[in-house]
């Protein structure tokens, strides 16, 4: 049987191939994964933070967002929870980083809500303002604890922070990475290594209480200042993509 198929757009009937990448604006269940990815120089295709036209073409790229990003959203929660008993500004730092990374779930339930372009993309601006905001926040914090120390507190809680932002980034990693491989989305993979990766910006965590408990609490900020320059290069890779997608519309 042909798996050719005709469709009505408008006043245009057309008919195409229904194995092949296509997309239905109106009818996202007709929809085969487009993949889509940026090439830089080294040839290996990565995403910026933001979620990718690709995966919002299917349902189970769509899934795979929101389930990772609610993963990283819980880890968040409880590394709040542990750090107002603590008060160490290496766990602000990187529990600031995972729920930036959870924001970034809202321009695509924005875009899915409104089905505006210009909605979703105010959303996105605003989503990298709150991280950026953010990251000045836990750098302020790190600078005026390296001015006036003092040693952060409850260190099994805070190694125990670490391990679950750890835990987090690499069961949404898991998440984003097998549906990417399922869809073929190089944008979801790519997000996926991004997770990964992540993961040991958490085990600094437990490096900070580790040297509070042999007695060098001024690690914990220099830590914190550390895990702010990795919050703020996402913030420049989400700003390029918000700002590519307005050139590009």
């Amino acid at each position: 049987m042909s798996a050719e198929r005709t469709h009505r757009h408008g006043r245009v009937v057309h008919a195409h191939d229904h194995r092949g990448e296509h997309r239905h604006l109106t009818a996202p269940r007709l929809s085969r994964p487009v993949a889509h990815a940026h090439e830089h120089g080294s040839g290996h295709a990565h995403s910026h933070g933001l979620v990718d036209d690709s995966i919002k073409r299917s349902r189970e790229g769509i899934r795979a967002v929101a389930l990772s990003l609610a993963v990283l959203g819980l880890a968040a929660a409880g590394q709040a929870v542990v750090y107002a008993a603590s008060g160490s500004v290496a766990l602000l730092a990187d529990l600031i980083h995972n729920a930036g990374d959870a924001l970034t779930a809202v321009p695509l339930a924005v875009a899915f809500a409104l089905r505006s372009e210009r909605a979703e993309r105010l959303a996105g601006l605003a989503v990298v303002a709150a991280i950026f905001v953010s990251a000045c926040v836990a750098g302020f914090e790190a600078i005026s604890r390296l001015i006036h120390p003092s040693a952060p507190g409850a260190l099994w809680a805070l190694a125990g922070a670490g391990v679950l932002g750890y835990a987090g980034n690499r069961l949404a990693a898991r998440i984003r990475l097998r549906a990417g491989r399922r869809l073929r989305s190089p944008a979801l993979i790519a997000d996926g290594e991004h997770a990964r990766a992540d993961a040991y910006v958490s085990l600094a965590v437990i490096a900070s209480a580790l040297a509070v408990a042999a007695g060098a609490p001024i690690l914990d900020p220099l830590i914190g200042l550390a895990i702010c320059a990795v919050i703020l290069r996402i913030t420049w890779q989400s700003w390029r993509t918000v700002r590519g997608h307005e050139h590009h519309h």
